[in-house]
């Protein structure tokens, strides 16, 4: 039941697969991580043309957080044993049929179903933690946290240009041809997909003999694993409460909708950077205090744009710097799992971590318009945010992020 340390040689053939292998799946996440990153752009029209208060869509954009996180450790499982190009095939399948039914939604209830629990159980099959697990056991440990991180910066390069085109399409011609748009973008998951599966295996693995149930109790027995759980749950909380309300937010101060496309888009360039630079950095420096550093400086960027007066200027300010914070949790979080347990069944264990990511989503999402509605004001939910990432600076300074005794005799 132990991992070699020894790295396999890797001979041209399988190094040209490893390249087919990752850039498929750094295709997949972007087209699965944009779209998810645009559906704060359809809460104003939807809920304007429909007539609904805004938490409407918010419980459904949060449900649909909370089935990602539900669902990735289920796939993630089902990748580990059966191969993750199958589950990603069928996720590009069901996230286009997912879409597809947002936008026929006329009713709260149609638009929980769709939008909530089809198009959260999609996003799960295809999204960032299962193409982490593809990337991962196809690079050297070397260079595993850069790469880790250069899959987090495809995510939101797929963000930089979806949020534009499904603005467009919004502009031009309504939110319900909008998202069929989208659905036809979904699709394109399943031949990159079948790509990967048709390639094979890229980089040569040693196979590890450990069982899926004694990877878990070993996780669940690990004080740093259970540390990553509760810390991820801030993340989630603080972007998808920005990414689904900001738009709206910046429309209440009387800024234009424009304006809140091109701060999702400023989020997701400088993401880009921050989520790789992150990953480099992890390669270097203790992933934890990294992560310390990442959670603090966003609590302060939370802080300095809610008590200065906005204008185009200070929102464009606040994009940027939180978008070199956004998403560099990513790399740093799941190096550490690969880190500590290996990358055997990375998809489960960093799923689960993944999961705790979600329910915070869900929280931010749903309590981001339940709030508004009650109060007329985002203003708790910002301060909320502030006062989680300062309890995540605390939380991941705590984390022993030292490998399990296996993989210690292993190395």
């Amino acid at each position: 039941m132990t991992d070699s340390a020894a790295t396999p040689q890797v001979t041209a053939d399988q190094k040209h697969r490893s390249y087919v292998i990752i850039g498929c799946a750094l295709a997949v996440v972007a087209i699965a991580v944009g779209i998810q990153q645009t559906f704060g752009l359809f809460m104003l029209p939807i809920t304007t043309e429909l007539g609904w208060g805004r938490e409407v869509l918010s419980l459904a954009l949060a449900t649909q957080a909370l089935m990602i996180g539900l669902a990735t450790p289920l796939v993630g499982a089902i990748a580990d044993k059966w191969g993750a190009p199958r589950v990603m095939a069928a996720g590009g399948l069901l996230y286009g049929i997912g879409i597809v039914s947002m936008s026929q939604s006329g009713t709260p209830t149609t638009m929980f179903l769709s939008t909530g629990l089809l198009v959260g159980f999609a996003a799960a099959s295809c999204g960032m933690p299962l193409v982490l697990s593809v990337v991962g056991r196809n690079v050297s440990a070397e260079k595993r946290s850069m790469w880790l991180g250069t899959v987090t910066a495809c995510g939101t390069l797929g963000q930089f240009l979806v949020v534009p085109f499904s603005q467009q399409m919004i502009s031009r011609f309504g939110w319900s041809a909008a998202l069929i748009a989208l659905a036809f973008v979904a699709a394109l998951i399943i031949p990159l997909a079948l790509t990967i599966l048709r390639t094979g295996i890229g980089r040569a693995e040693v196979r590890s003999t450990q069982k899926l149930g004694e990877a878990l109790l070993e996780a669940r027995s690990h004080p740093g694993y259970v540390m990553l759980i509760v810390g991820f749950f801030v993340c989630g909380f603080q972007t998808r409460f920005i990414a689904a309300h900001l738009p709206a937010y910046l429309g209440d101060l009387n800024l234009t909708a424009g304006l809140a496309a091109t701060a999702l888009v400023v989020i997701a360039v400088f993401n880009g950077f921050g989520s790789w630079g992150f990953g480099y950095l992890g390669g270097r420096y203790r992933k934890k205090h990294l992560l310390c550093w990442l959670y603090g400086l966003r609590a302060a960027t939370i802080y300095l744009f809610i008590t200065i007066p906005a204008s185009p200027t200070t929102v464009l300010i606040f994009a940027g710097t939180v978008g070199l914070l956004w998403l560099g949790t990513v790399p740093l979080t799941s190096g550490i799992v690969a880190q500590i347990f290996g990358t055997r069944y990375m998809a489960t264990l960093y799923g689960i971590v993944y999961l705790s990511h979600q329910i915070g989503s869900f929280l931010g999402v749903w309590l981001g318009g339940r709030v508004f509605d009650a109060t007329g004001s985002y203003q708790t939910i910002w301060w909320i945010s502030i006062g989680l990432g300062l309890a995540a600076v605390a939380v991941h300074a705590a984390i022993d992020d030292t490998p399990v005794a296996r993989m210690q005799a292993a190395q």
